[in-house]
């Protein structure tokens, strides 16, 4: 009796830590973040194989990228034409088409962290001169050349 008693405080403990990690809001923020990440993925996939490689193909002679292959073995086929072992190719044009949704993948996370940073600065500096306390108003320069000439009248008698 007194093991379930101490084993249902420790998992009482532990999904209250479980709910404080997860209600963070840096959590949250990064849950947000994935989700919008897939979503933009998809939208990044579609024009890169729906737009940028028709486009690479026709000024490439019609090309396209999802065929380019280098065949190691051939598919092998019975008489009848069925396929009784697959071909072994290295699929090197699928391979181009990743890197081109990496590329613009990155270089629009770029711009969107740069974006943010500089926008993020800019209300960090705006927060920092607002609450910073006014500088204390000094002497004017003509106030100080008084005092200098003063003084240096004083110094001569």
């Amino acid at each position: 009796m007194k093991d379930v008693k101490a084993l249902e405080k420790k998992l009482g403990s532990t999904m209250g830590e479980f709910k404080k990690f997860i209600l963070k809001g840096n959590i949250i923020d990064m849950a947000v973040g994935v989700i919008i990440g897939g979503a933009f993925s998809k939208i990044v996939t579609s024009l890169v194989n729906d737009i940028l490689m028709p486009a690479l193909g026709a000024v490439t002679g019609g090309a396209s990228f999802n065929t380019l292959k280098y065949v190691i073995r051939p598919a092998v086929l019975d008489g009848a034409g069925n396929e009784i072992s697959a071909e072994a190719a290295i699929l090197y044009g699928s391979f181009i088409q990743n890197i081109v949704d990496f590329l613009i993948i990155g270089f629009c996370m770029f711009f969107m962290v740069k974006t943010i940073a500089a926008v993020t600065a800019r209300f960090r500096h705006e927060e920092e001169e607002k609450a910073a306390p006014p500088a204390p108003a000094g002497p004017t320069a003509e106030e100080l050349l008084t005092e200098i000439r003063d003084l240096l009248k004083e110094k001569n008698s």
